[in-house]
């Protein structure tokens, strides 16, 4: 920390007179250098010290013991918004309006104006910043206060606010399973987010975005987004508490995973840049200090539900630049979707910064098994559901120590394989199976804790691109199920060996009142266009062709639609 002659380094001459008559004491100099050698030895006196420290008004007073709590220092932005600004002025007017005097000014200027303060740049993780300091000299004089516990951020939940409870769960794996075989067969991520459970219901559903950026964290796809074959064939194969210690430690330490651009309300723009991984180690701290987070706190009644909307409240008041470099709430460009008005300014931190409190654990941490959340009231189709409460689960402290968690069940259910060629695969199949099914097999989606799948042509030649054999489809079956149907592996063998045996196409059916109609057109130009005859009077004709078979009816004298039913 600078010391007391550094602090009042460029302050002028009448301001070190204002500082020395806060503190009662002689003061003559010819000049401010020679001014502050002089004042500076002087107020180093505990009993003076004290005598200011007592005149202060009630603000001063908080402001400086809250930078004693705080070590000294404190961010400069964050201490003005609290206490106040010091109002640019220069000498001349300073000395005719005296503010500080004014019993109305800031509490920093208070602070300021006796000497008290000083304002520099420290070097920080994330850059240089400003703060409000104390002088180390006041910081060896002053009485800091030594807290014998952490401060704890909020409050326990009321009982409303923990209605309705969403348990932990490692169905994210499963989800993780769904997207690498969905990459496999060359589904968009659209296309997968409906096929995502984990989080439903809840205030932050998983979502394919996420999730990919949750696999690409945990080392298992390649910088374009395809997944890598060894490590994820090593995490399928893994058992579910080594899988999820996995995703959970690639988020930990993840760069690239960008909480604030996922947020569901909120849109980005521009070129601006954040520190995500900073942002969420600082919310983990925040979280370490709260019931349940400490070894050996497993037991129900040890975790008690947390109330959220304290815990930001708590984050506001005394953590609000925790994200921000040097305080700067104007440098990024975010808009509310809804609204669609942008969020610049610290007015706005309640829907951003406590947006993405909120985010990270209704979202990351509850997502990976980490918390538990309490809503006010049971979800409904018609009211998006409201994170109220949250507490950490049994399984929290061994994840955030990087330790597999126990008790995590057992992947060993059987697939079972019907003869009308579906596929019904229980949550606890082996996930290496599941994937392997969905590479060969068309998804129908999820029911009762089953995955639901079926063998069509189309998906074994998918399968057949990918490099998956029908006889090595057979294999796997075998393996996975406890009985096969013998027309399903007979099915398969004949695929391999004849490829597709049927056929289904949508058609258009032309009906005519007489058949000399259509003999007339297999004699004109459309002749091409015609197919089989289902009998003298009816045609099938490809649907694609109908308006030039209607322009080729009407130079025959025949009238039709140029239209047929089920065209957009």
């Amino acid at each position: 920390m600078p010391d007391l002659e550094q602090s009042l380094q460029g302050r002028d001459l009448g301001h070190l007179r204002i500082i020395a008559e806060h503190w009662g004491v002689e003061f003559n100099a010819p000049d401010a250098r020679v001014g502050i050698q002089r004042l500076a030895p002087v107020l180093v006196n505990r009993e003076m010290l004290n005598e200011v420290i007592e005149c202060l008004p009630e603000g001063a007073r908080r402001a400086l013991d809250e930078l004693c709590k705080k070590d000294g220092r404190l961010s400069w932005a964050f201490f003005t918004r609290r206490y106040g600004a010091v109002r640019e002025m220069g000498a001349a007017r300073r000395d005719r309006e005296r503010p500080y005097l004014n019993q109305l000014a800031s509490a920093t200027e208070a602070l300021w104006y006796r000497g008290l303060i000083g304002r520099a740049f420290f070097n920080t993780p994330s850059g240089p910043e400003e703060f409000a300091y104390l002088p180390e000299e006041f910081v060896a004089i002053l009485p800091f206060e030594e807290s014998s516990a952490p401060q704890q951020l909020g409050r326990p939940a009321t009982q409303l606010e923990k209605t309705y409870l969403f348990a932990a769960t490692d169905r994210i794996l499963d989800d993780a399973c769904t997207m690498l075989a969905g990459f496999r067969r060359q589904r968009t991520l659209e296309s997968l987010s409906a096929n995502l459970l984990c989080g439903a219901n809840t205030p932050y559903p998983l979502t394919a975005a996420a999730l990919k950026g949750l696999l690409a964290s945990a080392g298992l796809l390649t910088p374009n987004g395809a997944p890598k074959p060894d490590a994820v064939r090593r995490f399928l194969e893994a058992s579910r508490a080594q899988a999820l210690l996995q995703l959970v430690n690639g988020w930990l330490h993840s760069i690239e995973f960008n909480e604030i651009r996922l947020i569901p309300d909120l849109e980005t723009e521009g070129e601006w840049r954040n520190d995500p991984l900073s942002a969420r180690r600082a919310v983990l701290d925040f979280l370490s200090v709260i019931p349940g987070s400490m070894v050996g706190q497993t037991g129900s009644e040890e975790r008690p539900f947390w109330s959220i909307s304290s815990f930001v409240a708590a984050i506001r008041q005394n953590f609000p630049d925790f994200q921000r470099s040097a305080g700067d709430y104007d440098a990024w460009y975010l808009r509310n979707r809804v609204t669609n008005q942008y969020l610049r300014g610290f007015e706005f931190w309640d829907d951003v910064d406590g947006a993405l409190l909120r985010f990270i654990i209704g979202g990351p941490l509850f997502w990976l098994g980490i918390v538990e959340l309490g809503l006010d009231a049971e979800p409904a189709a018609d009211h998006p559901p409201n994170l109220t409460a949250f507490r950490f689960s049994a399984w929290a402290q061994r994840l955030l120590d990087l330790q597999p968690p126990p008790d995590l069940p057992e992947e060993k259910e059987w697939v079972i394989v019907r003869s009308d060629a579906s596929i019904r695969v229980p949550l606890l199949t082996p996930r290496a199976v599941r994937y392997q099914i969905a590479r060969f097999s068309e998804w129908e989606g999820f029911a009762q804790g089953v995955y639901l799948y079926r063998i069509t042509p189309s998906s074994l030649e998918s399968a057949r691109q990918q490099g998956l054999q029908p006889p090595q489809i057979q294999a796997l079956l075998k393996r996975s199920s406890r009985v096969i149907p013998p027309g399903i592996l007979s099915a398969l063998e004949r695929w391999g060996n004849i490829g597709a045996e049927t056929h289904a196409e949508a058609v258009t059916i032309l009906k005519v009142s007489d058949p000399v109609i259509l003999q007339a057109l297999r004699q004109s130009k459309a002749a091409r266009f015609l197919g089989e005859a289902l009998d003298p009077k009816t045609v099938i004709i490809r649907r694609s062709a109908w308006k030039k078979i209607a322009a080729a009816l009407a130079e025959l004298g025949y009238l039709a639609e140029t239209t047929v039913e089920g065209d957009e």
